[in-house]
């Protein structure tokens, strides 16, 4: 049984409620809105693509460089400046991974500069690390780079990386290297109110959940 301390309600306000499949449709999207207002979650995260999305009282996130961060930085910039523009208040940007695992974390910082810059500082930016395919030094090191740009948070995972998606391990590192000045958001095969809960204990401040439900309902009213 999850800890009683994470009651659903103080859960379900720092879910952003995903949906990122290639084959989502706009009747899926809605669905999804739906749901996170039912649930009473924080947002909903959807793909640029699908924006703008109508979705009173939650709060529109979407992606960028999304899953392989492969994009040439003003690529992102420009995806991320016509997402805001379309309603979006969050942004979560994948960084180079590959210029992460080589150490190159000058072009890491130019990465998330230009999206900063291209968004403004009212959206939130929301920085994608790809944790289970960097070292801990490595992690460390991009959370630095992640503030020192203007991140609002680090988050750990895509889920969509071979490599894996959220751990505990990896948010304890991004929470002691960032923790009380950046939020720190796991995502990416977190499934039960268990796995949750073990990640909020690790001192994430918002979790990516595609199934939201089955998570708030393990956990006490």
């Amino acid at each position: 049984m999850p800890d009683s301390t994470f009651s659903r309600s103080h859960v379900a306000s720092m879910i952003d409620h995903t949906l990122l499949k290639p084959e989502a449709s706009a009747a899926d999207v809605q669905a999804l809105v739906d749901e996170a207002r039912d649930l009473g979650v924080y947002a909903v995260c959807v793909s640029p693509s699908m924006l703008p999305v109508r979705a009173d009282g939650v709060v529109v996130a979407t992606v960028v460089g999304f899953p392989s961060g492969k994009h040439h930085s003003l690529i992102k910039g420009a995806e991320a400046r016509l997402a805001v523009e379309q309603g979006a208040r969050e942004v979560d940007m994948v960084i180079d991974v590959g210029a992460a695992v080589a150490g190159e974390y000058n072009a890491v910082l130019a990465d998330i500069l230009t999206v900063r810059e291209a968004i403004g500082f009212d959206a939130v930016l929301k920085v994608i690390i790809e944790s289970a395919a960097l070292s801990d030094e490595a992690i460390v090191e991009v959370c630095r780079v992640a503030e020192k740009a203007g991140a609002n948070f680090v988050k750990t995972s895509t889920g969509f990386h071979p490599a894996g998606g959220a751990s505990e391990h990896a948010v304890r590192i991004m929470t002691e290297t960032v923790g009380g000045r950046l939020g720190v958001k796991a995502s990416g095969g977190i499934r039960t109110a268990e796995a949750a809960v073990r990640m909020l204990e690790a001192g994430a401040t918002r979790l990516g959940l595609s199934g939201s439900r089955a998570v708030l309902d393990g956990l006490p009213g």
